[in-house]
């Protein structure tokens, strides 16, 4: 039994190594695009935390590392409420769909962003996803999460449109108002929010069944 526990910490903890190498090379990448076109640094900075994914494969990352570690923590407590890595889950998902659906056709990267791009939206999502069937408790989750997981993607939106407003740059073609409008846009986000529902009902349908398996 100690055995099984040391091995399944052991793979968390590749996992959330994985995750932050992942990040480390898109920054990088991120960074570099900017220096070598006369660009800030700290412009660079602001590109990198300015998309969906990566900011949800920070929040997945932070999950891992919280379950690989020992040390106790109101964070570590927190980031490991069975509702919370839930959420995360539901997170990470969208965004691997969303990028699947509307962007990969989109992009032709080479070198180091191609090892980013897999790991950021194929890789890191199923391994999480993974956790999340094998790792997190079940049967705790309500329907009353699920509007408590959309504050994190409405908080986003709005970000993405008040950047996009003041910089004229937006992370996401479907959400350029300076292309589409804010009608299409508001479309867009709707149809990405509802995306969103869908797959948290999935992951709570999930969570009771697996529940009642157990």
């Amino acid at each position: 039994m100690a055995t099984d526990v040391g091995l399944r910490r052991r793979l968390i903890c590749l996992a959330a190594v994985l995750g932050w190498t992942a990040l480390s090379i898109q920054m990088y990448l991120v960074l570099y695009f900017r220096w070598s076109s006369g660009g800030s640094l700290l412009g660079g900075l602001m590109s990198f935390f300015s998309y969906f994914t990566v900011l949800t494969n920070m929040l997945v990352v932070v999950v891992l590392t919280c379950a690989a570690t020992h040390r106790e923590s109101a964070a570590r407590r927190w980031f490991l409420q069975p509702w919370v890595t839930s959420g995360i889950t539901v997170s990470i998902v969208l965004v691997s769909l969303a990028y699947s659906l509307l962007l990969r056709r989109m992009f032709h990267p080479e070198g180091w962003q191609v090892v980013a791009d897999e790991l950021l939206h194929d890789v890191m999502p199923l391994l999480f996803l993974v956790y999340w069937w094998f790792c997190v408790p079940k049967g705790t989750l309500r329907f009353k999460h699920l509007s408590l997981w959309l504050i994190y993607p409405c908080i986003y939106f709005a970000y993405a449109l008040l950047r996009g407003h003041l910089l004229s740059a937006y992370p996401y073609w479907f959400l350029n108002v300076n292309m589409l409008g804010y009608a299409q846009v508001f479309i867009n986000a709707a149809g990405v929010l509802v995306g969103f529902v869908v797959i948290g009902l999935v992951v709570i349908g999930l969570d009771r069944w697996r529940a009642r398996c157990q």
